[in-house]
């Protein structure tokens, strides 16, 4: 059987090491071949065969290792979804109240300077006992319920970290409660410490709140896209018309859209004609114009007129869905800098076990009296101090943002990887027709009796060269002949028989080739004027030729500069001779040309560049720059491009704006400057932090970090990563 690619939610995680245990847990499931976790989206996506992994197995790798995989397929629409995720806060801010509360109490009964003004009940072990129990065991329960099958299978994560310290604290002070006499036989205070195992929960799950609410902000694009899908559509059928719920909308239905109202699904317009704004899929803010034969998109909104169009695409089928997709995608997919993050991450807590134990070890053979007490809070705080969020988060949430403002742009990133690599390219290399030019050339000269024969021939074509000139035998009224033995010759041209002759239309290259002499004066002048020039021959004789002009896209020339001023080297790649090359070259500002170059040829030119070192981003919309698009470092399709050419590359443009390729360069640059600081703030709070927590400062300026500071600022540290990412939103590309 075929493997195919699932995803699905993941409930409980909240740091890298999370992400690598469950990662590895999927993994070594027969049938599984790759694993991706996301910690931001709460997500895995792995790739299996169902016939040797089944959902029960896939739940129970996830299950093993304390952690809770969601693997019903009933789909929740945007507002489940909302009160889903609005229980959970709930729900956790609840345990983050009760928490804190209980802890104020416990602290105002046991910490010296205030618990002189405390009522006497507070200052009651028992009683301070009593209040911790709730915390450590319901409000504590969730880091036990992840840490217990952790430790069973030998893997460790955060949750671990804070399990092993607040229980530490906590079993301490109970026993301490239970046999003070005991203590004080051998010399200590009977001091309890509730009050750290119970601010420790009530901190890190108040620091687990709001990054869960900054975590939520970082997918509103995806919330934003959601939302723009029309809600009703109105059918015309059997002259009447009537309003239905989109959902039951199918493929072949006619549909009125009157001004102001939102096109329900993808369709090609019938009769009438409008302005569309179709800012929220292309980024762009003027409208559009389009009329009868044109197609609409989904979601857009019809500004003036009234018309009515056949729905050819509907549901996950609709450009907006496909968008979506895509973003979920990219926002779920991994960056290869987020995987040396989540492996350091899954030798870190290990790590920090023994150095916690290593710092109770050192405490109490060298510490001061009383050392216990001191090994105690020390290894405590060092547990604490240490948990990997900061590490986890400060890859995805900002690949969620950057992908998500680009996606508000018009620019469709496909995965992590891409937006990690774009920053590197050095080169951009542009395919010329129907992507640096319009690709809808016109016939500008004739010369000879050609026009008949060429437009009988070139009738049979798809080349956009071949729609000019049959446009223009239409026009023109001519009456087309029949053609047998039609044969299209890629990079060269056409030929066929008509009327019991064997005619040839082409480039200079086919008349060399079916030896055929051609004035070659008219041939110059009119290729150094920038046009494409095709020739015909009939039965291996010259008889005229053809002039077609592609003009150069309105934003070619400003794309070219804004590309230069990265220190962009661009290139154009043209089937076209050099003249011809040059010329439209030379208007777009472009100076290094590789003309000439038939299709299949185009992959191998981007390897030559990769060869020479270069990081090479290709620029196409046609079936033939698939190669090309899948070969180079970075592949960019024009939104308006061909499926295949699309399905091949890394970044669509949805907006079709060529400028938009200096914006999505500019994009990665700043999504990378973003990561890289998330990154230098996350370890290197860990590498500062830890020795403090272990008292390396204690024999110098007997300063020790208490263990309840510590869980305050791996909270902030985790927050102040997130809080950088959304930053991101604002940057101007």
């Amino acid at each position: 059987m075929t493997e195919v690619k699932k995803t699905f939610p993941i409930k409980g995680m909240h740091c890298a090491s999370c992400v690598r245990v469950i990662e590895k847990s999927l993994s070594e499931l027969q049938g599984v071949s790759s694993a991706a976790v996301n910690l931001v989206t709460e997500k895995a996506s792995i790739v299996y065969d169902p016939s040797r992994a089944s959902d029960q197995d896939l739940a129970s790798a996830v299950a093993n290792v304390g952690y809770k995989a969601v693997l019903e397929q009933k789909l929740m629409n945007k507002d489940e979804q909302k009160q889903e995720k609005q229980k959970e806060l709930k729900s956790l801010r609840n345990k983050v109240m009760f928490s804190l509360i209980l802890g104020t109490f416990i602290v105002w009964g046991s910490f010296p300077g205030l618990m002189e003004f405390a009522p006497v009940f507070l200052r009651n072990n028992l009683v301070q006992f009593l209040l911790a129990i709730p915390v450590q065991f319901w409000a504590g329960l969730t880091f036990y319920r992840a840490a217990i099958p952790a430790i069973k299978h030998r893997t460790a994560n955060m949750d671990t970290l804070v399990a092993l310290g607040t229980s530490v604290a906590f079993s301490y002070s109970a026993f301490v409660t239970a046999f003070p006499q005991v203590m004080q036989s051998i010399g200590i205070e009977p001091a309890t410490y509730f009050d750290v195992s119970t601010i420790i929960i009530g901190l890190i799950l108040l620091g687990r709140y709001f990054e869960a609410k900054a975590k939520a902000g970082t997918s509103e694009a995806i919330k934003r896209l959601i939302g723009l899908q029309a809600k009703t559509a109105r059918v015309v059928k059997n002259g009447q018309e009537v309003d239905i719920p989109i959902s039951q909308v199918s493929v072949g239905m006619v549909i009125r859209v009157r001004p102001g109202e939102k096109i329900p699904v993808d369709g090609k317009i019938l009769e009438g004609g409008s302005s569309i704004d179709e800012s929220m899929v292309t980024g762009e803010s003027m409208p559009v114009d389009r009329t009868k034969g044109d197609s609409v998109v989904g979601a857009t909104i019809n500004k003036t007129g009234t018309f009515t169009f056949k729905a050819t695409k509907i549901g996950k089928d609709t450009l907006l869905s496909q968008i979506i997709k895509l973003v979920e995608e990219a926002q779920s997919s991994k960056a290869p800098i987020q995987r040396l993050s989540d492996l350091i991450s899954s030798y870190f807590v290990p790590a920090v076990i023994m150095l916690a134990i290593l710092t109770f070890v050192i405490w109490y053979i060298f510490g001061p009296v009383p050392s216990f007490l001191f090994a105690m809070l020390n290894m405590v705080a060092v547990l604490i101090i240490a948990c990997p969020c900061a590490m986890g988060l400060a890859t995805p949430t900002a690949i969620m943002v950057g992908t998500g403002l680009g996606a508000s742009k018009g620019i469709l990133i496909k995965d992590a990887s891409s937006l990690e690599t774009a920053h590197k390219i050095d080169t951009v290399i542009f395919d010329k027709t129907g992507t640096l030019t319009y690709g809808k050339p016109t016939v500008t000269d004739i010369v000879g009796d050609v026009l008949q024969l060429a437009a009988s021939l070139e009738k049979g074509s798809e080349h956009s060269l071949a729609e000019a000139i049959v446009r223009k035998g239409e026009e023109k009224k001519v009456r087309f002949l029949k053609v047998t033995g039609f044969k299209a010759i890629p990079g060269y041209g056409v030929k066929g028989k008509v009327e019991g002759k064997l005619v040839v239309f082409g480039n200079r290259r086919l008349m060399e080739k079916e030896n055929i002499t051609f004035a070659r004066l008219d041939l110059a002048k009119l290729e150094e004027e920038g046009k494409t020039v095709m020739m015909l021959g009939v039965n291996s004789k010259f008889r005229g030729l053809i002039a077609v002009a592609d003009t150069l896209k309105d934003t070619a020339k400003d794309a070219v500069g804004k590309l230069r001023k990265l220190g962009i080297e661009v290139i154009m790649i043209t089937g076209d001779n050099q003249r011809t090359a040059h010329a439209i070259a030379s208007k777009a500002g472009i100076k290094t040309v590789l003309a000439e170059v038939l299709p299949d040829e185009k992959e191998k030119e981007v390897k030559r560049l990769q060869a020479e070192g270069k990081k090479v981003a290709f620029v196409g919309d046609g079936i033939n720059d698939a190669p090309a698009l899948a070969q180079a470092d970075v592949g960019i399709a024009m939104g308006a491009g061909t499926d295949v050419a699309i399905e091949s590359s890394n970044i669509t443009l949805v907006n079709k704006d060529l400028r938009s390729i200096a914006t999505a360069i500019n994009l990665s640059k700043k999504t990378m400057r973003t990561i890289k600081l998330n990154l230098f703030w996350a370890f290197g709070y860990n590498v500062i932090l830890i020795p403090v927590a272990m008292g390396v400062l204690y024999p110098f300026f007997h300063i020790l970090l208490n263990p309840i500071f510590a869980s305050a600022a791996m909270a902030l540290s985790s927050i102040s990563v997130v809080s950088n990412s959304l930053f991101l939103k604002k940057a101007k590309i």
